[in-house]
C-alpha cells in the first residue's frame, strides 16, 4: 500500500525567518506561515475570515539559503513540505504537541509569488518580483539542482 505526506500551502510570512546554525554547522531555517480562508455566513451575508498558523521548519540549504535572503515577514509564498508531528514539555511539564510543515534535506519547493518590494512598494500581486520563480531540491534527469 502506498503512502505520501506531502503539504502544499500559499500565504503570507507571519514573522521574519530566523536563521540558526547547529553545533555540527548544519543552518536550520524557522518562520510562521499563515493560510487564509473566506467565506459568506449564509445565514446573516456577513463576511467571515479564518486564518490557520503553521510552523515552517526547512533543513534544506538551497531552499534555507533563498529563503534567508529574498523572504520577509508578509510575503506570500508557495511550499512545498512534509506534515510531522513533535512532542515537547511545556514550562508547567504538560506533554504538548505541536505540527510542523518541516521542508527536509533533498526535498520540498519554494515559489516566491510576492510581497514588499525593499523599498517597501507592493506588487499588487503581479510577478514583477524578480526572484518569483521555484527553487527546489530534487533529482530530475539526474540531475541536483
Amino acid at each position: 500500500m502506498a503512502s505520501l505526506n506531502k503539504v502544499i500551502l500559499i500565504g503570507n510570512v507571519g514573522r521574519d525567518p530566523e536563521v540558526r546554525t547547529l553545533p555540527g554547522g548544519e543552518r536550520v531555517v524557522n518562520f510562521s506561515l499563515a493560510t487564509n480562508e473566506s467565506w459568506k455566513d449564509k445565514n446573516t451575508g456577513e463576511r467571515k475570515n479564518k486564518a490557520e498558523w503553521h510552523n515552517i521548519t526547512v533543513w534544506n540549504e538551497h531552499i534555507g539559503k533563498v529563503i534567508e535572503q529574498y523572504v520577509r515577514k508578509g510575503d506570500q509564498i508557495y511550499l512545498e513540505g512534509q506534515i510531522q508531528a513533535r512532542k515537547y514539555t511545556d514550562k508547567d511539564g504538560n506533554e504538548r504537541t505541536a505540527v510542523d510543515i518541516v521542508v527536509q534535506k533533498f526535498r520540498g519547493e519554494l515559489v516566491l509569488l510576492g510581497g514588499k518590494d525593499r523599498d517597501g512598494d507592493t506588487d499588487g500581486g503581479q510577478e514583477k518580483n524578480r526572484y518569483a520563480r521555484p527553487y527546489r531540491d530534487q533529482l530530475d534527469d539526474g540531475i541536483l539542482f
